[in-house]
């Protein structure tokens, strides 16, 4: 199909000359579509079957509208796109699948294809899973006009307010405790009900919060809201968010106002296993237009909690969609660094690999098997639900240090000023989790290849095509300046 990669339909030898004229002409319009391919950012990725329904066929067709993307059609498995995808070499890829087939396996494969597109160990793509309810219900979210600047911000768990504008959130470990800052700056304590069930709702419709932060106990149907506490639910049918109070009063939880939703510390909330899950509700029912959660029970944390390091406590030096591409990589790297060989494994989600070997790196670095295995197990679990790129970044605030990236006669200059060391970077509340101490990253404004590093080797940083990783440096000075240099040249 013109303007399409066909993976589905094999190719059909001709016999007579006005066959042969009829090949040569596809060949050449073979050929037109591959220059296309090579210059376009965007793929959209999607099934045969799904391509073939009129609803979910508008959905693609949105994205081809609003990013000029290509679409990349595959039969049976989305690993039939990788020849397609390696040719393109895109900066984003979205892959748009019903509800039925974005599946904890299917997000898993998503991560591990996104991987493969050239020899280096890391994503080589911003991706994200567009999905919803129903075709409606992603169209909704494919055609959202308008880029999200976060200014209000609501949570079920601690968070950095600090670095927010204006928000509140919940304590899921002390009964009735909410902190709240005001616009103006001015953060107040507060102890009210233990049952916070319809005052966390509010935030999502009368209050018309931006973002959206849960941790706790939850399943495919239901978050529990206290953690350490008896507190009531939200629940979900057919699409639908529902509240339910520890009285049990049951009350519809509808709004439209365009947020995002990181359930960065529950169990299940990103896993979609029929109509009734929990993310197509928060999709379907409460606006969200982009959603990271677990497909599987979370126990090490290091996948989801990360992105509140990225995405909050760094307020907006990333889009969502580059938190948490930076927050898999700060995975990855210390994979890649500290036991190479588990970059090879590939469990199916959620089974944990119980016999890891410690390296002398890993233990020089203060792990145990066990982090080696929780890396593991999260590396390809959690789920990006979205556009990946539309924008919502939060609004900018405070940073712990600023970066740069400069450019001049091919010789690209980056620079971190300010306090980078580990103690000008502590979160707030570590719950348990793995929280602090992720590496510095910077997405680069083209593709490289053939990088050099001139300058800066001391800092070990790694060089991908699209971005710099820098660990973050020991050294906690504000008069310090830390420069990496490099060669590199545009790939075409």
């Amino acid at each position: 199909m013109i303007g399409d990669i066909d993976l589905t339909t094999p190719g059909v030898r001709m016999q007579t000359s006005f066959g042969f004229l009829i090949a040569t002409l596809f060949a050449l319009i073979s050929q037109t579509v591959a220059t296309e391919v090579a210059a376009s950012d965007y793929a959209i990725v999607v099934s045969q079957q799904t391509r073939s329904d009129a609803g979910w066929n508008r959905v693609v067709a949105a994205l081809e509208a609003k990013h000029a993307g290509q679409v990349i059609v595959y039969d049976a498995a989305i690993t039939e796109t990788l020849p397609a995808l390696t040719r393109q070499f895109p900066r984003y890829v979205c892959f748009v699948a019903t509800r039925d087939e974005a599946t904890r396996e299917f997000v898993a494969q998503v991560h591990r294809l996104t991987r493969q597109l050239d020899e280096d160990p890391y994503t080589d793509c911003l991706w994200g899973i567009l999905t919803g309810y129903d075709a409606s219900n992603a169209l909704r979210i494919a055609e959202e006009p308008q880029a999200l600047v976060v200014k209000k911000v609501a949570s079920g768990t601690e968070i950095a307010l600090d670095r927010c504008s204006e928000g509140v959130w919940f304590s899921e470990l002390k009964p009735g405790l909410r902190v709240r800052k005001t616009p103006s700056g001015e953060t107040t304590s507060e102890t009210g009900a233990a049952d916070s069930t319809r005052q966390l709702a509010n935030t999502l419709t009368t209050d018309k919060s931006q973002l959206f932060v849960t941790s706790g106990h939850a399943t495919e149907r239901d978050w529990q809201i206290g953690f350490a506490y008896r507190n009531g639910q939200f629940v979900s049918k057919s699409g639908q968010l529902f509240g339910v109070d520890v009285k049990g009063e049951r009350f519809a939880i509808e709004s439209n106002e365009p947020r995002v939703y990181l359930a960065v510390g529950n169990c299940l909330m990103g896993h979609i296993d029929g109509p009734d899950a929990m993310a197509l509700a928060f999709l379907n029912s409460a606006g969200v237009r982009q959603m990271v959660g677990y497909t599987v029970l979370t126990w090490y944390g290091y996948a989801g909690w990360g992105c509140l390091d990225y995405y909050i406590e760094q307020p907006g030096r990333y889009t969502l969609a580059e938190a948490f591409f930076a927050n898999q990589q700060a995975l990855l790297h210390r994979l890649d660094t500290l036991a190479p060989e588990l970059l090879k494994e590939n469990p199916a989600p959620g089974q944990t690999v119980r016999r890891v070997q410690l390296s002398e790196a890993a233990r020089a670095a203060g792990l145990t098997a066990q982090d080696l295995a929780g890396l593991l197990h999260d590396r390809d679990v959690l789920a990006f639900y979205g556009d990946p790129a539309w924008s919502a970044r939060l609004e900018k605030g405070e940073l712990a240090w600023g970066q740069s990236l400069t450019e001049v006669d091919g010789v690209y200059t980056f620079e971190v000023t300010g306090q980078a060391g580990d103690k000008s970077f502590a979160p707030v509340n570590t719950n348990g989790s793995q929280r602090g101490g992720r590496p510095i990253i910077q997405f680069l404004p083209k593709r490289l290849k053939n990088i050099r590093v001139l300058t800066g080797t001391e800092w070990n940083p790694v060089l991908t095509d699209n971005f710099l990783l820098m660990p973050l440096p020991k050294v906690n000075d504000p008069s310090h300046h830390f420069r990496v240099t490099f060669r590199g040249e545009v790939a075409e």
